[in-house]
């Protein structure tokens, strides 16, 4: 299998200085966490909870929901996989462009798979006879956002159609997402959650479901025993514990962001496509991204995202998460200067 994702600085040689590729809260000091790990390193020598039953309990507490509404698992991806393996054969609806392992999941157990364009009107949208529907709420790599009470309705209105909704990327946004509270009224829902993006730990691959318990059941059946390592669990629990050493300002991300989009507009060359989060898609108007990135990395040690791999997407495409004001600058510079030598 080959992984098509962000952050992919193990295929160059060059060193990785400014990373726009994978879309995390870059600010995060991880001094204090580091501290505590190193506290419980002796954890190590004794086996974690088979389903991560703390950390479990812990998020059910936060969340205000039981313990049978939750399931741990080794990262997002992985929950999205189990939910593909739970219902082997499927029918299954994929809003795109999306995240590639989406459909990567429902192909390995054999889903029946339809694709709908996430700017198609909601309102006009029939799911009959779909098992399944996948949306990414935000969504990567174009970071679209369907309103809540938008899609609480197409929620309701297809109730023989069960929701996977990814929210990975709620912290990213100051829209009003869909909440565990509303597990109760939808039983067709199922949220997934990420432990990573907005605390900067991606390596950790924490993620965890919330549904309703008779969705649950069914995903404990494929759930594999000790898929939590003791560290992440640790990890996790301290950052659930202490959220004011883990705070993601983001009103001052996404002025950063504006402010960056404002910039690339400015280039001729390039077409920056809407988005309500602090990342974006940009689509060239001449040349491919594959060339821009390799420029970038061996010029600037600057890393983005190359997006032909999502569906409906070309090599013109490329992903870009908001850094800092001056790294922001020197891609800017980049991007300018690559688009000068483009005929």
């Amino acid at each position: 299998m080959l992984f098509g994702h962000g952050d992919d600085f193990y295929n160059f040689q060059e060193e990785v200085k400014i990373n726009f590729s994978s879309n995390v809260w870059r600010g995060v000091n991880l001094e204090k966490l580091t501290e505590h790990l190193i506290t419980q390193f002796d954890k190590l020598s004794r086996y974690p909870d088979p389903d991560a039953a703390t950390l479990k309990r812990l998020l059910a507490r936060r969340s205000e929901i039981k313990e049978e509404n939750v399931v741990v698992t080794n990262g997002s991806v992985t929950a999205f996989y189990l939910l593909a393996q739970a219902w082997r054969g499927a029918k299954s609806t994929i809003f795109v462009p999306s995240f590639s392992e989406y459909e990567d999941a429902c192909r390995l157990h054999e889903h029946e798979i339809t694709f709908v364009s996430n700017n198609e009107d909601l309102c006009e949208l029939t799911l009959k006879g779909q098992d399944f529907c996948w949306i990414g709420n935000p969504n990567s790599p174009d970071g679209k956002l369907i309103h809540r009470t938008e899609l609480l309705k197409l929620i309701a209105a297809n109730r023989h159609t069960i929701f996977i909704v990814d929210q990975a990327y709620a912290a990213f946004t100051t829209e009003d997402m869909l909440k565990p509270s509303d597990l109760k009224a939808n039983k067709n829902l199922v949220l997934v959650h990420s432990i990573s993006k907005a605390y900067n730990v991606p390596g950790l691959r924490v993620g965890y479901i919330m549904a309703s318990p008779s969705i649950v059941k069914e995903i404990n059946k494929y759930l594999i025993p000790w898929s939590i390592n003791v560290l992440a669990v640790e990890a996790s629990k301290y950052i659930l514990i202490h959220p004011a050493q883990f705070t993601l300002p983001i009103r001052k991300w996404q002025r950063e962001t504006a402010e960056l989009i404002y910039q690339l507009n400015k280039l001729e060359g390039l077409e920056v496509l809407p988005t309500s989060t602090t990342f974006f898609l940009v689509r060239l108007k001449k040349g491919t991204a594959s060339a821009l990135k390799k420029y970038l990395m061996e010029k600037y040690g600057i890393l983005i995202r190359g997006a032909s791999n999502f569906h409906g997407l070309d090599e013109t495409y490329f992903r870009l998460c908001t850094q800092s004001s001056a790294d922001n600058q020197l891609l800017t510079e980049g991007l300018k200067e690559w688009l000068d030598t483009v005929s």
